[in-house]
Order: structure tokens, then sequence, then C-alpha cells
């Protein structure tokens, strides 16, 4: 069965000086979180972006896919701390999102630093988002054990 996730934004004004408010409709997680054209491009000043979520929903997905590729391999991880780093730019003039680049770092007795680089890479490429983005988005991932 396919799962089924919504968000809403209200968005009031232009672009360049209007604002909106985005919600988590189907979990309820998060209200009313701020949105405007100069926090994707200039400061955030406490306001959000559709690229930081999609930093947040990558770097969460990242997580999942290799944790669970790191349990198969017989060496489920203690710890993953992951970071994701979205690049937004003009591209021929237009707003682009050109690339998600993922950093992990994480605890996981017994495993080397060369099989946690290589199931990195493989959770990198498997993981839903990153299909999701594969073909339009450049992605990387660097990874290290503590």
């Amino acid at each position: 069965m396919a799962a089924i996730r919504r968000a809403t934004v209200n968005w009031k004004g232009d672009l360049a000086s209007g604002s909106g408010r985005l919600e988590a409709a189907s979990s309820g997680a998060f209200k009313a979180l701020p949105v405007t054209w100069a926090s994707r491009t200039e400061k955030a000043d406490g306001r959000t972006s559709p690229e930081e979520l999609l930093a947040s929903a990558h770097a969460s997905c990242f997580c999942m896919a290799f944790s669970a590729e790191l349990s198969k391999a017989g060496s489920p991880p203690e710890s993953l701390d992951v970071a994701a780093e979205i690049v937004f730019d003009q591209v021929d003039g237009k707003w682009t999102v050109v690339s998600s680049k993922l950093s992990v770092r994480g605890r996981v007795p017994g495993l080397t630093e060369e099989k946690f680089r290589s199931i990195a890479a493989q959770a990198k490429d498997g993981c839903p988002i990153s299909r999701a983005l594969q073909g339009n988005v450049a992605l990387s991932v660097e990874a290290s054990l503590e």
C-alpha cells in the first residue's frame, strides 16, 4: 500500500515581498513555519525554505537507508549523525537545486572505514529521496567512523 503524506502552504503577496506559512498536514508535526523568497536566496532569519526541507528529507531518508544497509551487512549502527547540504543556484538563468551533499559520521563497532564508506555510498544511491533526485541533482556522500 502506498504511503501518502501531505503539506500545505498559505501564501500572501508577490514572490519578492510575500510570505507563506507551511504546515505538515499529515502528521501535524509542524505548523505555521514561515517561508519567504528571501529565506531561499538570502538570509534564513528564522524562516525555512523548500531547500532546507529537502535537506531535512534527504538527511533523514539517508539515515534510515544507511541504518538498514548496515544492519543487513551484520553491523547495525550504534549511532549515525547526518548532515545534508542543498545547493540552490541559478543555472541558465533559472533557480535550480543543483546538488545535495550528505555527510555522515557513525559509530559502528567492528566495521572498517572502507566498508563503512562503501555501505554509505550504497545507501546514498538507494534511499528513496536520492532516487527521486537522481539524474537531476548531483548527489555525494562523505562518510567517516568515530
